[in-house]
């Protein structure tokens, strides 16, 4: 889904699209992801993300190589919307991983280290991108990047097991650290809370629940200029399209220290609700950042500072995803899942907006300013989150 930004330029060449168009291409992609995001989420739940995450990748490996095949908007936008439908999932399932292999003091570090990961492959995405397609054009490097995946998914079948009890190679001393780090809200045992039947009416007026999910519309908002219209903003303004991945590099380095932080504090004061500070001064910092870039003239200090608003917003994502194991507890993956859902409904209107702001008002620093005002919005949000209560309180 990143790689697609770094070819969105030769895309929109060859194929004829306008902004419009592209934007909708980035967005079909979001929606369809956003809207199975829950379903999946729940698969997981019930069936283990063994299974789950494994289907994903064959999904999306698949249609990340019917990408380079199409040759219409209206080909491109319907593979670009089944991929999305297939890709959705992925983190809710991480994070049921979590909650399984993880005690409760290392989730943040958790979360930070897989979110790190995917910012590392969204960062040199872009420059890789480029790089292959100056060589080979944009059609094979998709098809190459389909026959990764399909190798990742097999290694992965035969090498994970859903629960460290059925790994043979985790000891007794290992499975006591983890399952004896288990704090925070539990939820009762009963045919409301089964991994077959999620409370959905209690989950639907769960007040904590809309708060986090609100507050991750306002993140993903933000985050998905940097994955759509990024490379081509700074080709606007002369800056090649490699630095399109350097918000993504910082943002990699924002997720791993962002992870340790919130587990260091949780540990130091003794409490989850110290998670949601964290998330509150990373929102209100990068929400700062982002504004003042739309007010740099220089394009190489404009992408400096946009990169450190990655950077702060980033430093919350171990808290926005350890929040949901906090909460949520064995149902992780369903209320991981609903949170990731809206926040991809941030992540569809921000390429449509963008689209529609930069054709009509031929204005690169308006999209901009939008995110950082949404930014502001997403840390009041956060004093609103409290980690220690139960989404079925």
């Amino acid at each position: 889904r990143v790689g697609i930004s770094g070819g969105a330029p030769f895309i929109v060449s060859e194929l004829g699209l306008t902004p419009v168009q592209m934007g909708f291409v980035f967005s079909a992609f979001t929606l369809a992801y956003a809207s199975f995001e829950i379903p999946s989420g729940w698969l997981g739940d019930t069936i283990g993300p063994r299974k789950v995450i494994t289907r994903i990748v064959l999904w999306w490996s698949a249609f990340t190589t019917l990408t380079g095949l199409v040759h219409h908007f209206a080909t491109l936008l319907t593979v670009r919307f089944l991929f999305g439908a297939g890709e959705a999932g992925t983190y809710p399932n991480a994070t049921k991983v979590l909650s399984r292999w993880m005690p409760t003091v290392e989730r943040g570090f958790g979360q930070g280290m897989v979110w790190m990961s995917g910012r590392l492959g969204g960062a040199f995405a872009p420059a890789l991108v480029v790089f292959m397609i100056a060589r080979m054009g944009w059609r094979p490097t998709f098809w190459i990047f389909g026959v990764v995946g399909v190798a990742w998914a097999a290694f992965f079948w035969c090498w994970f097991r859903d629960r460290p009890q059925e790994k043979s190679k985790v000891n007794e001393a290992e499975l006591r650290i983890i399952l004896g780090g288990k704090i925070g809200p539990t939820l009762p045992s009963s045919p409301g809370v089964s991994h077959l039947r999620a409370p959905w009416s209690r989950l639907a007026r769960s007040g904590n629940l809309w708060a986090i999910c609100w507050m991750y519309f306002c993140m993903a908002y933000g985050w998905y200029f940097y994955i759509t219209w990024l490379p081509t903003y700074l080709k606007t303004r002369g800056v090649t399209m490699a630095y399109g991945g350097m918000p993504l590099f910082l943002g990699a380095i924002g997720c791993g220290l962002g992870g340790l932080l919130t587990d260091y504090v949780v540990k130091k004061t003794g409490t989850l609700k110290s998670r949601r500070y964290i998330g509150f001064a990373g929102f209100l910092l990068g929400a700062l950042s982002m504004l003042a870039s739309a007010w740099v003239a220089d394009a190489m200090k404009a992408v400096v500072i946009i990169s450190l608003a990655s950077f702060f917003g980033d430093l919350t994502m171990g808290s926005c995803w350890a929040v949901c194991q906090d909460v949520g507890h064995e149902l992780s993956g369903t209320v991981s899942g609903t949170m990731n859902c809206w926040g991809n409904l941030g992540g569809f209107l921000s390429p449509i907006v963008t689209g529609f702001v930069v054709q009509h008002f031929g204005n690169w620093n308006l999209p901009v300013v939008i995110s950082g005002a949404i930014f502001l919005v997403g840390a009041l949000l956060w004093l609103r989150i409290d980690p220690t209560k139960s989404v079925l309180e």
